[in-house]
Formats: C-alpha cells, sequence, structure tokens
C-alpha cells in the first residue's frame, strides 16, 4: 500500500511539473531572429530601427552584421545564413541577384546618399574643397578600399573625375569600411576623409568641408533584398516591407538618407 502512494505521488508530481511548464510559454521559442547584413553606414539609423521595429514585434528579434558592402557580398554568396541584405553598391547586389542569392520580387532600392568631404572639427589649416587635397599641406587621406567599399569606389570616381586620383594617389590610406575612414579622421590620423554624408551628420568631431556634385561619381543608392532559401520567410517580408514605411522613412531621414521607397 505504501509503495502505491509514493508512486501516486511521484506521477501526481511530474503531471504536475509538466502542466506548470506548459502553461509558462518560452519566449526564447516563440521569438523568430532575423539577419540583415547592412552596410555600415547605416549603422546608426538601423539600430535606432531596430529599436522601434521590436518594440511593436515582440517575437521578432533583429541582428544585424554591418560591414564593408563587398565583404557582405562575399559572406552571402558562401552561404552565410543572412534573410536580408542592405547593400551601398549596386554591382554587389545585382551580382547576388544573377546568382540567384537574393529573390527579384523582393528587392528594390531603397535609400540614397551623398558624398564628402571631412575633416576634423579641430585642424587649423581648414580644407575647403576637394582640391585641397593636393596641396603639400595635406600628407594622409583617407577612403575605403575601392575594390571592396562602395564609398571607397565612389571617392575613387571622385577623384579621377577632378583630376585627383594620381596627384593624391601616394597620400591615401585605405580603410576595411565607411566608419572606420571616420575614425582616422577624428582621431587625427589622417588630415581628411571621404564618407558619406550620413558618416559625417552622427559624430560630432568632424566637419563637412566639401560636397561631392552628383555628377562626380556614380549614384549612391542602398538596395534592399530578401535572401533566397530565408529560414524566417514570412518574418524577414514583414522586415522588408516596414523599411519602405513611413515610420522607417522618417528614421532613415533624419540620419541624412534620401528615402527612395515607391520610387
Amino acid at each position: 500500500m505504501k509503495k502505491l502512494i509514493k508512486l501516486y505521488i511521484i506521477f501526481l508530481a511530474i503531471a504536475i511539473a509538466g502542466c506548470s511548464q506548459s502553461e509558462q510559454p518560452d519566449d526564447q521559442e516563440k521569438r523568430t531572429e532575423l539577419t540583415i547584413s547592412a552596410a555600415a553606414s547605416m549603422n546608426d539609423a538601423l539600430t535606432e530601427i531596430q529599436e522601434a521595429y521590436e518594440k511593436d514585434h515582440s517575437g521578432v528579434e533583429l541582428y544585424f552584421n554591418f560591414g564593408g558592402t563587398g565583404m557582405l557580398q562575399q559572406q552571402i554568396s558562401q552561404g552565410a545564413p543572412v534573410d536580408l541584405f542592405l547593400s551601398a553598391a549596386e554591382d554587389k547586389f545585382a551580382l547576388l541577384v544573377e546568382q540567384g542569392f537574393i529573390e527579384e520580387r523582393y528587392s528594390t532600392n531603397l535609400v540614397g546618399n551623398e558624398l564628402v568631404l571631412v575633416q576634423s572639427k579641430d585642424r587649423e589649416d581648414k580644407l575647403t574643397g576637394f582640391a585641397d587635397l593636393a596641396d603639400d599641406a595635406v600628407e594622409r587621406v583617407s577612403i575605403g578600399t575601392p575594390e571592396s567599399v562602395p564609398a571607397g569606389k565612389y571617392a575613387r570616381e571622385l577623384l579621377e573625375y577632378a583630376d585627383l586620383w594620381k596627384p593624391v594617389q601616394n597620400k591615401l590610406i585605405f580603410a576595411k569600411d565607411v566608419r572606420q575612414v571616420l575614425t582616422y579622421v577624428e582621431t587625427g590620423n589622417v588630415d581628411a576623409g571621404i564618407v558619406y554624408k550620413t558618416d559625417a551628420l552622427v559624430s560630432d568631431k568632424v566637419e563637412i568641408a566639401a560636397v561631392a556634385g552628383a555628377e562626380t561619381h556614380s549614384p549612391i543608392i542602398y538596395q534592399l533584398g530578401l535572401i533566397k532559401g530565408s529560414e524566417n520567410r514570412e518574418e524577414a517580408i514583414g522586415f522588408y516591407e516596414y523599411l519602405q514605411g513611413k515610420e522607417a522613412a522618417g528614421i532613415l531621414e533624419k540620419y541624412g538618407f534620401n528615402s527612395l521607397a515607391g520610387k
């Protein structure tokens, strides 16, 4: 009889434990993690967008992989588990579409940007234009590596357009992305740098010395695309559509981007 009572108590305890576990939802199981590979120049804007989106979408957690567009494109082509790609270079984006990594149906031009010359606010001998980069007083100029960093490619186009590429070539310090260029200027490691307008606006240590004309380089367009084979396709499409909506556009424009959604 005592054995039966003990067995009954054990089964009852197991049953109660099972019920209590089923009544307590596992938040981790319910949250879907989306991985978005995005150009480093979108860091600040997307961080604010992440906060706004997750606040209204408790079942989705956004994870951003920021870096140079060329590096991100290579990661995706090598099979990195990514749901969405935000590219700062049309050629890198087009290559992934051509290779079948991005769904054409879910690809769009999201925002535009501008190219600017920046210098430290503490610099005494102020630069007033891109032509000043050829002066002897300017010893080091930083741009992104043209082969892998879109901002660097645009910077080279600009310098070639202005017949400045050869005069400044030996002064160039190449960086892995625009944020590194900005850091070099902020810390005084270089005299000037060429970055996106949006990067210059988020730093309180640099100032814009000149803005490049649109005719001096290829159009700076950021494209958004859904990666084929995404394991979180429904949630990824939801965020894809949100990024083209009014709330996201407002945040992007706040950081200096020009919204192209619907254009």
